[in-house]
């Protein structure tokens, strides 16, 4: 298994992490099979979409924002009860098919971190499933 490491800047953000997954499965020499990439933490998640227009990314993170408000009437005392709510809407795993060493991703699709409340840093672990 490994660790990725990430930074956040903002409470509700989209990062794109395609390109460190990418480094492990090269660094590894990782050539066919299926990736899961996990994320560990209750209030972020995971999911595959578009990477090429990044208004998609803050289409859905408004979208989120609006359906689940942070200050919604929530009775989690921490006031991150949204966070929670929307980390479980997005996931907390994609599965990659790699072959040939490469990530298996669709033309415009890309691997996103989704942050509910930030800024942290976060871990995401990826864990490879040999064909």
């Amino acid at each position: 298994m490994e660790t990725i490491s990430l930074s956040t800047r903002l409470r509700e953000e989209m990062k794109d992490v395609t390109d460190e997954v990418r480094e492990v499965v090269r660094r590894n020499r990782w050539q066919d099979g299926a990736l899961v990439v996990f994320c560990p933490h209750t209030t972020c998640g995971v999911t595959i979409n578009e990477g090429f227009d990044p208004d998609v990314a803050l289409d859905m993170t408004r979208f989120f924002h609006d359906r689940v408000p942070e200050n919604g009437m929530f009775r989690h005392a921490e006031g991150n009860a949204d966070a929670h709510i929307k980390a479980s809407l997005f996931g907390s795993s994609v599965t990659i098919i790699v072959e040939n060493g490469e990530l298996l991703l669709g033309t415009w699709q890309a691997v996103w971190l989704f942050e509910g409340d930030g800024p942290r840093t976060r871990k995401l672990w990826l864990k490879w499933l040999p064909a």
